[in-house]
Parts: C-alpha cells; structure tokens; sequence
C-alpha cells in the first residue's frame, strides 16, 4: 500500500469530519475527497473547507482516483452508499466500511462492492472517536485485510487484523452495543423516574455503592445520557441492526428492541421542543430531564 496519493470520504457527520481533518492535517500532500448527500448544506460544506479537503458533488467524482475510500454514514445509509459508490468503482479500490451494522449488511455491502472489482473491508469503530480520533481502535476483517491495516496503521490510526471473514468484527461490534447503548438507556430511564421521585441522589449513591469504579457519583451518569441527546437518531439506528444481529442467529432482541425506543424517543423528545443538544452544553442529565418534562 505504498501508492495511496488520494482518498475518499463518504459522509461528513462527526467521524468523517474528524477523519477528514485530522488525515489532512498530518499527511498535508495526501489528496482528500469528501462527499456527503447534504451536498447543498451550507454547514456541511463549511466542514469540508474548515478541514482542507475538497467537497465533491457526487459519488463519481468522489471516488475517481482514490485508492481508499472511507464509507461513514449513518446505519440506514450505509448499504445504499455501498451500491452507490460500487456503480462507480474500479477494479481494485478499497472500500472501508465503517458503518455500525448488522454482519449480514455487511455481507451485503462486501457483494455489491466485490462485485465491482473493489475490496471490501469490515470496519468496527470499537469506541467514540472523540477523544481519541485517529487512534480509536478498529477492528478489521475482510479480504487484503492485512495490507490495508498496515497502511492505516502507518497512517496514525489505531487498527488490528481480527479475522479474514467479513462480519466477525461487526458481530463484535453489535453485541458490545447491546451493552453500551442499553446501559444508556437503562440509565436514562432509571434516572428520570428517581428525578420524578425526588430519591435521585439516594439511587446514584445506591449504584456507587454496587458499581464504585464507574463513577455513578460524579460524571458517568452525565455521560451515559449525553449520548443519547448528542446522538440518539444515530444510536438507535444503530440499535436496529443490532436487533437484525440477534434475529440473525436466533436470540430474541428483548432489551435492545426497548434500546431502540428509549434512544429513538429521547431525541425525539428533544427536536418537538425546538431544543439542540448544543442548547444543553454543559451538559446536565437532571436539567435535561427537567426540560423534558416541562
């Protein structure tokens, strides 16, 4: 992987942007390409000139040229951005999918992009990529899978081979979400019926006691649920290939099918009183809730 001159970036949300800025900022001669459907967003296209990286007005133009491109777009988009940027592909160009989706999608997108001549590579973002960026571990699978580490490796990512197979990194990838984004939940949930109690404070202490390493009496509960108001349509997208995942192999989705409402239901709650997350910086869970219930 000695030849990569360009890349591609499939979707400037909040990991494509960090990718976008941080890969141009410390390969400066490495030509950067972005293409995100919003192409007549003022905010997206202001991304795209904060992090030095030219915005390209379609898939084609997008991917013409680039030796790797970067697919990160929500769940729901992710298998229509593997059919779109295959119509376009030429043999032998990698396509990174970074897309928290069910192994069987995977294996969906791995058939329309092979089928185009291209690689296909099963991408697992394993943690936030705020604060890490770059270096947030990934897990790889796929065809090829070896030569490609190396050179995002060399490239200052985080990323380890896990398995030739595509979905294995995923399957990884999925049934760790029905922990973290169930806790989410769970912990928003809880919360909020002990805030309506007014025992809040007896009920983190209560979970400090049980659990003192987490930090239930100082930031976690903060965070657990700011990620839900900072991402809850993402996450509970997220949440449905999840419940795919376990359809898949036949265990009943019991608590992640509930995952999905309550991260869905948050900000939805939120968008129907006109409120944005940056609206709550700092971030506060009992302010929040109380706005919620106002």
């Amino acid at each position: 992987m000695n030849n990569v001159t360009r890349i591609t970036l499939i979707g400037l949300g909040e990991v494509g942007t960090i990718l976008a800025t941080d890969l141009k900022k410390q390969h400066p001669a490495l030509d950067v390409a972005a293409f995100d459907k919003q192409t007549d967003s003022p905010v997206i296209r202001q991304r795209a000139r904060d992090a030095g990286v030219s915005f390209a007005l379609s898939v084609e133009d997008a991917v013409k040229n680039s030796q790797i491109i970067f697919s990160a777009v929500t769940a729901a988009e992710a298998l229509k951005v593997a059919g779109a940027v295959a119509r376009h592909l030429a043999p032998g160009q990698f396509f990174l999918d970074l897309n928290s989706v069910s192994p069987h999608t995977k294996r969906e997108a791995m058939a329309l992009i092979e089928q185009a001549g291209g690689n296909y590579i099963d991408v697992a973002v394993m943690a936030p990529y705020p604060p890490a960026r770059l270096k947030t571990p990934l897990l790889l699978g796929g065809t090829h899978v070896y030569a490609i580490s190396e050179w995002l490796n060399e490239t200052g990512f985080n990323s380890n081979v896990h398995s030739n197979t595509v979905g294995e990194a995923s399957a990884i990838k999925m049934c760790r979400s029905v922990m973290i984004k169930g806790l989410e939940a769970l912990t928003a949930e809880c919360l909020s019926a002990a805030r309506q109690y007014g025992v809040e404070q007896e009920v983190l202490a209560s979970l400090h006691a049980s659990f003192p390493s987490l930090g239930w009496n100082a930031q976690f509960p903060h965070y657990l649920i700011s990620r839900i108001a900072e991402h809850g349509k993402r996450r509970a997208e997220e949440m449905r290939e999840v419940v795919k995942t376990l359809e898949d192999v036949g265990v009943a989705p019991n608590m992640s099918s509930g995952t999905v409402l309550a991260q869905q239901w948050m900000v939805d709650a939120l968008g129907s009183k006109g409120i944005r997350y940056t609206d709550l910086e700092p971030f506060d869970w009992g302010k929040t809730v109380d706005l919620l219930r106002k």
